[in-house]
């Protein structure tokens, strides 16, 4: 039998892995690049997680939410964390607490509430799961009996932002990482406390960070217009 050269065969092992591998990637994430996928990607663009030193006094388990930092961490060993941007709530939304994760949904529905009606009347009554406009992504884990989740997103460019009415925003990639590592009843603190030290994660001045609040608005409310017009009430119970 012929033998295949080294550098042919390093080739095709390499190749057949890759393939294998694409295999496993979500389909919610198959428009990402795929290495960027596997490997946490440019926070710029999503998937921004990534592995940092952390307080001791946390155990293995626990999600800390860290408003100052806008960061969400998941303590995978006492000391250490894998650190995720996220969104967090506007001033006059602000919450702090110690809650626990008492529900999960992959690719939730949306409805949102008589308040967020009355300011946006854009908005339909509801908007099924799985549709590319539902503001909540394709992940939500639901906190104790509040109103408020951790979920994925419709509009990436807010991460880093305080944009939410209370929820905590994450991109899509970065939330498929965090659903299947917390299980129901995962401690979850909230807090306004920095565990960081440096520059808030997520701020930038490139139009995906709060330097750039003006056209962050601009391109909200383009959005909103283009989203909220193709999801009348009508079409939502058709859509799924």
């Amino acid at each position: 039998m012929k033998s295949v050269p080294p550098l042919k065969a390093r080739a095709l092992l390499t190749a057949a892995a890759a393939m294998f591998a694409t295999a496993l990637v979500p389909t919610t994430a198959s428009a990402q690049d795929f290495f960027s996928f596997l490997w946490g990607g440019d926070e710029k663009h999503g998937g921004g997680r990534k592995s940092v030193s952390f307080s001791q006094k946390f155990t293995p388990g626990q999600l800390i939410v860290s408003f100052g930092d806008r960061r969400l961490y998941w303590i995978y060993e006492r000391g250490k964390a894998v650190s995720y941007p996220i969104a967090v709530p506007r001033e006059q939304s602000r919450w702090q607490g110690v809650t626990s994760v008492s529900m999960k949904r992959e690719n939730p529905s949306w409805t949102p509430t008589p308040s967020m009606r009355a300011e946006n009347p854009r908005l339909p009554t509801y908007v099924p799961g799985g549709h590319p406009m539902n503001p909540l992504g394709v992940r939500a884990l639901y906190l104790g009996s509040s109103t408020y989740r951790i979920h994925g997103t419709d509009a990436p460019w807010t991460i880093g932002q305080a944009v939410s009415k209370g929820c905590i925003r994450m991109y899509n990639e970065d939330v498929l990482d965090l659903y299947p590592r917390v299980p129901t009843g995962t401690r979850v603190t909230v807090t306004w406390e920095r565990f960081q030290t440096g520059t808030v994660a997520a701020s930038r001045d490139d139009g995906y960070g709060r330097a750039s609040t003006r056209r962050n608005a601009e391109r909200r409310a383009r959005y909103e217009r283009r989203a909220y017009r193709s999801i009348s009430p009508s079409r939502a119970a058709s859509i799924n």
